[in-house]
């Protein structure tokens, strides 16, 4: 196991002693990870002695010292399993209250046995179903240690989570303003009860338009009254109407939707809505259905869009009259981001953030286990989310959002000019500027 060390060893040395070719690679790339750590903790505690140069005592003597190094300690990293000596500081300064101040690594922290990495990874194990005491072994295969990851670390890490997400789940919505949202039904299996449970997802875009968790909470079977109780929720916590949901056509959501945010537009979800249809055909119909569906969901404005839906009755409506139905009555609520800007509407047509943030762990069907409790799944997801959520993007186009709210009307994705309008009707002034000065 590499060791942080003052001397590095040389890379002559590693390949003389690496015994076994197969391993080579690895012990090569947990070595730059020693050397790059090992220089940044040298780094990280040379600017904070330099920093304090000035501060002596009465016999002139500097008061922020190096002292050494603390005890090893195994961090278990992506690149591996390594053994750190980090420097340490001897800090003799107080504070105002006769505190002593103590120099705290940013890089890693006193408490870090895992770097945020492979905590990452944690959530994701635990949904795909593997019990605390499965993690050690299993990721003892790729790291080459399992220090830092023993149950009763996993357990206490899991128990942090849950009152992580218990407190997102309480926080105040009165200074967040959602204009989209995606919602989702989410299943996954539970060791410790007869039925899976589904966990309730909402996603929204903010009026800056950067991508925010807004919610989660377990349900019964994705029914209305569950989405009620969620979304009444958020009411009450402060939320305001969003101007355009998007999901399945099957989910309890709408009925709910209608209850507490009655202003809000649907927008069904066209990924779900293709499966479907395809449920419903024979599957040497398929290929062709995809194509005919792709024309409408693709289409270059609202009446092209309906005109392809209507092409698709003509051919499959005959035949299999239930797929052609599953078009035809929801169309409108199919076509619904047409009076969107055009540049959301790759956002708006599917409930892709959702999807892609459980995409492998609803690929588990067959599991024996999943999280051992219910609340432990719903932490999990949330911590999986939330992992997640640092990488998504603004959608294109964030400064029309804040057009979408103010009321801006856009037709086939074009804003709709309004020249005799007069300065009174354009409200705050939010309207009347162009998208262009938003952009900053």
């Amino acid at each position: 196991m590499p060791t942080i060390t003052d001397q590095p060893e040389p890379v002559a040395d590693l390949l003389t002693r690496t015994g076994d070719s197969a391993n080579l690679l690895d012990d090569l790339v947990r070595e730059g990870a020693r050397r790059m750590l090992a220089a940044a903790l040298q780094a990280e505690v040379d600017a904070y002695i330099a920093a304090h140069t000035g501060d002596l005592d009465d016999q002139g003597h500097r008061l922020v010292v190096r002292n050494g190094h603390h005890q090893p300690r195994t961090v278990t990293t992506s690149a591996g399993a390594i053994e750190v000596r980090a420097p340490r500081v001897n800090d003799r300064r107080h504070d105002e209250n006769g505190r002593r101040h103590r120099f705290a690594s940013s890089i890693l922290p006193a408490w870090a046995r895992t770097s945020p990495k492979i905590a990452e990874v944690l959530p994701l194990l635990y949904l795909h179903g593997l019990s605390t005491n499965d993690f050690a072994p299993a990721l003892r295969q790729f790291l080459g240690s399992d220090a830092g990851l023993s149950p009763a670390v996993i357990q206490r890490t899991t128990t942090t989570w849950q009152q992580e997400a218990k407190t997102f789940q309480d926080r105040d919505l009165h200074g967040v303003d959602y204009v989209y949202m995606w919602v989702d039904g989410v299943w996954f299996n539970v060791r410790l009860a007869d039925e899976r449970t589904c966990l309730l997802v909402m996603i929204g875009v903010r009026a800056d338009g950067a991508k925010e968790l807004i919610g989660l909470q377990e349900g019964f079977r994705e029914s209305s009254e569950s989405w009620a109780d969620l979304l009444r929720d958020c009411r009450r916590r402060g939320m305001r109407d969003p101007v355009l949901a998007v999901g399945d056509g099957a989910l309890g959501f709408w009925d709910a939707l209608g209850q507490v945010f009655a202003s809000t537009r649907a927008q069904r979800c066209t990924v779900h809505k293709t499966r479907n249809v395809l449920a419903s055909l024979p599957k040497s119909q398929h290929p062709g259905a995809k194509k005919a569906m792709a024309e409408i969901w693709n289409a270059s404005d609202k009446d092209h869009a309906r005109a392809a839906a209507r092409a698709f009755a003509r051919t499959y409506g005959v035949k299999w009259p239930k797929a052609a139905a599953k078009i035809t009555g929801d169309l409108e609520d199919l076509l619904a981001f047409y009076d969107f800007p055009a540049e959301h509407w790759a956002h708006l047509k599917t409930t892709n953030p959702i999807e892609s943030t459980f995409a492998t762990v609803r690929l588990r069907t067959h599991a024996t286990k999943g999280p051992g409790s219910r609340d432990a799944g719903v932490a999990m997801a949330f911590k999986l989310i939330e992992s997640a959520q640092a990488r998504w993007r603004r959608i294109t186009g964030p400064e029309l959002v804040a057009l979408v709210r103010a009321g801006v009307e856009f037709h086939d994705g074009v804003r709709v000019e309004r020249p005799d309008a007069e300065p009174a009707d354009m409200g705050s002034g939010a309207l009347s500027a162009s998208p262009e000065s938003h952009a900053a």
